[in-house]
């Protein structure tokens, strides 16, 4: 997608700072940074891979992962190359319309993931409280469709976001503190009212993230409901241990997510560079576990993913 074009005349670009009162320690701090992102972009490029050549694997479940992979490859990948830069040769600098497409591409990848882990949710749901209808209920063409349908939300609700701070006036100090452009840091250089995009930010935030954990709750509270029904208590445990790795997932996602969300609109009193560093640990750390924690839980994945290892 090209970048927004939001004046006539291209102006000065915005200064994104790294993280605040760190900056000497730049450097250092890049080595986990790129770490962590190449163990990720790995661990999910394994996983794309490995599905995608095994027939077997070709079913709803795996089809979920590899959309959260993509989820994963994308939000890292959206602010990681930017930052490296700031923090190897010193390149601070981005236009505003740049500025704005990465803050655009971060928010939508992460209310598309959002759509993913309620859709894992719901499969988990089915294949627990409906087992016997799961191949009809949940086929590789819905999944698709789901996911379609969550990109397209995705992308309706992110969309004005960049649209409503392309018309503001940015003041003479354009400097960020933050590795890349979150909503309210770039809505914070604006010189004029913000309160509609403020609000309409919010109120996103609220909408997503409270309907989406809403049906994720209820998808639990009945799969609790038909656990509570099955007599062995051996049979509990193994039943609740096919959803361990999606709340595992679920709770790496959205618990840094809402206080790095909380923290950058309420949290005045929380020095920059915390607030800095928590919010690059929610948008690197996930996409990195997210796919072991399944190679680990998955016996039949693992499988597939030991024989392409042991065969290189």
């Amino acid at each position: 997608m090209a970048a927004f074009n939001l004046t006539p005349s291209e102006p000065s670009p915005f200064i994104l700072m790294g993280i605040p009162g760190l900056e000497a320690a730049h450097i250092w701090i890049s080595i986990p940074f790129s770490a962590v992102y190449i163990i990720g972009l790995f661990g999910n490029f394994m996983l794309l891979f490995v599905i995608g050549k095994e027939q077997t694997l070709h079913k709803p479940m795996y089809l979920l992962l590899c959309m959260l992979a993509l989820t994963d490859f994308g939000m890292s990948t959206s602010v990681v190359p930017k930052a490296l830069c700031i923090f190897w040769f010193n390149l601070k600098g981005i236009t505003v319309g740049g500025c704005l497409t990465q803050m655009f591409f971060i928010h939508t990848v992460s209310v598309m993931q959002s759509a993913v882990l309620v859709t894992m949710a719901f499969d988990r749901y089915v294949a627990i409280c409906n087992s016997l209808r799961y191949g009809t209920i949940l086929t590789n063409a819905r999944i698709t469709k789901l996911g379609l349908l969550g990109l397209t939300r995705a992308v309706l609700f992110i969309l004005p976001m960049p649209l409503l701070l392309s018309r503001q006036p940015f003041c003479a100090n354009r400097i960020i503190p933050h590795t890349y452009c979150e909503h309210m840091a770039v809505a914070k250089m604006s010189c004029g009212d913000i309160t509609v995009s403020r609000t309409y930010g919010l109120v996103i935030a609220i909408v997503v993230n409270g309907s989406d954990l809403t049906l994720i709750a209820l998808s639990y509270g009945l799969i609790i409901r038909a656990v509570l029904r099955i007599s062995s208590k051996k049979a509990h445990l193994k039943t609740l241990n096919t959803c361990t790795s999606h709340i595992c997932v679920m709770l790496m996602s959205y618990t840094p997510s809402l206080v790095s969300y909380l923290t950058q609109r309420f949290g005045q009193g929380i020095a920059s560079h915390v607030h800095v560093t928590f919010a690059n640990f929610y948008l690197l750390v996930p996409p990195m576990l997210n796919p072991i924690i399944y190679g680990v839980k998955s016996k039949e994945l693992r499988d597939k993913v030991s024989k392409y290892t042991r065969r290189r």
